[in-house]
């Protein structure tokens, strides 16, 4: 037996990803279901989890999938202005929530100005889905200011597109003779590689084309502001 308010709140999420693919936000179920905190929606996840109604889909944000319906189902009645229809849902396979948030890999600091290295980490960065093309993506903390000029800023968070080829122009991820990783423009001249930085203070850095390795493009970026 389920209460009133997981009643409401597994048939809004369920309305929610009929009507648009993607679960609702916790704000917004926070305002469907007329409660004061988000504290309230965790509690009643949780809740649901534990019953074997939802499911949240790993390493992702806003991702949840209705698992089963409640039988002990009551009529029809509103949530902050939608009407969510209470009934029996007839036997179906739930949709899978298309997920407008992804976690990324978050592999530390990169420099925007000397090379230091980049190293691999535990943590995770929620991304905006919207951010990211095809393929797999990480992320990466810029430290430096040597990318200015090209609207990377120290404390910028990179996000990166693996591959080991890029154009020349493109804004890679170059591990230098397999030490140290930088952030710079990729240009290639005379059998060697050049990266260059974005900010006239900084000069060119030359290698040979056997002491650079691609590990990856600029996808795109995002800023947090304190």
């Amino acid at each position: 037996m389920l209460t009133a308010k997981q009643h409401e709140l597994i048939r809004f999420i369920q309305q929610r990803l009929e009507e648009t693919g993607i679960s609702p936000s916790f704000e917004e179920m926070k305002e469907a279901l007329d409660l004061k905190s988000k504290s309230g929606v965790h509690r009643l996840i949780s809740a649901l989890e534990e019953r074997g109604f939802l499911r949240r889909l790993p390493n992702r944000a806003r991702a949840l999938e209705v698992i089963r319906q409640p039988e002990d189902a009551t009529p029809a009645r509103a949530l902050g202005g939608n009407v969510v229809s209470l009934a029996p849902a007839a036997p179906r396979a739930a949709p899978e929530a298309a997920n407008d948030v992804i976690e990324l890999p978050l592999h530390g600091r990169i420099a925007a100005g000397a090379p230091i290295e980049a190293f691999e980490g535990h943590n995770t960065l929620p991304v905006p889905a919207a951010l990211l093309g095809p393929g797999e993506h990480y992320a990466l903390e810029v430290s430096g200011d040597s990318m200015v000029e090209a609207g990377i800023f120290d404390g910028d968070y990179a996000l990166v597109r693996r591959t080991n080829t890029a154009r020349d122009g493109e804004i890679v991820v170059a591990l230098v003779r397999g030490e140290e990783a930088t952030l710079k423009y990729l240009r290639k001249e005379d059998g060697k590689v050049r990266l260059d930085p974005a900010n006239a203070a900084y000069d060119p850095q030359f290698y040979r084309a056997d002491e650079v390795e691609v590990q990856g493009k600029l996808a795109g970026l995002l800023r947090r502001y304190h």
